[in-house]
């Protein structure tokens, strides 16, 4: 894992054409403004992990059914 320091209004470029920027610190939170291709997409840990649980919850009921 790399890990970088960044500050408010700095950015991260991944791969050319996504670009992560500091939005905003408050406290124990950062606020992140994230650039990236129609075609790339992009969720919150948790988010993608429940979609990762849906869809395999509904391919073993397409198993079983």
């Amino acid at each position: 894992m790399l890990v970088l320091s960044r500050k408010k209004s700095e950015s991260i470029v991944i791969n050319d054409d996504i670009v992560i920027t500091i939005v905003e610190v408050r406290g124990d939170k950062v606020r992140l403004g994230i650039q990236a291709p129609r075609d790339v997409p992009v969720h919150r840990k948790e988010v993608l992990d429940a979609i990762v649980r849906e869809n395999q919850g509904e391919a073993s009921a397409s198993e079983e059914g």
